[in-house]
């Protein structure tokens, strides 16, 4: 009983020190985060506020609600998850629109998507989340 305490506490020494003597992961890491202007990306648009935000057509019609926002995997392009048709979630049916195909309302309350009707919304592949 006492080797195997004294084996136990041995190798716990043993780990400090060698914890102790490693540098830190971060230590000598250059940073590459470089100054941005702040003010004018408070004048941007939220994903907090954009998410839940109604999509409308040029004509004013409700054609959809902003579900989500995803950015590819290369970084290159941001897509907006629409859900359309359905009542309060039920039935409704996720489709992907490249965010930049978006546009905000004159009130700035929500976003245009150009020629979409809810017929061809729901004619579009339906968007499933990969994880």
């Amino acid at each position: 009983m006492n080797k195997t305490l004294g084996f136990a506490a041995a190798t716990l020494l043993t780990l400090t020190v060698l914890a102790v003597g490693q540098p830190a992961l971060a230590q000598g890491a250059k940073q590459m985060v470089t100054s941005i202007d702040v003010q004018s990306v408070a004048t941007g648009y939220r994903s907090s506020k954009i998410i839940g935000a109604a999509v409308t057509n040029e004509k004013g019609e409700a054609v959809g609600k902003i579900d989500d926002l995803i950015i590819s995997k290369d970084q290159r392009a941001l897509f907006a998850i629409v859900s359309v048709g359905g009542y309060l979630g039920i039935g409704d049916k996720l489709i992907a629109v490249r965010y930049e195909d978006l546009r905000p309302t004159a009130d700035d309350k929500g976003l245009v998507l150009t020629g979409a009707t809810k017929e061809g919304l729901k004619a579009l592949p339906e968007f499933v989340y990969a994880r």
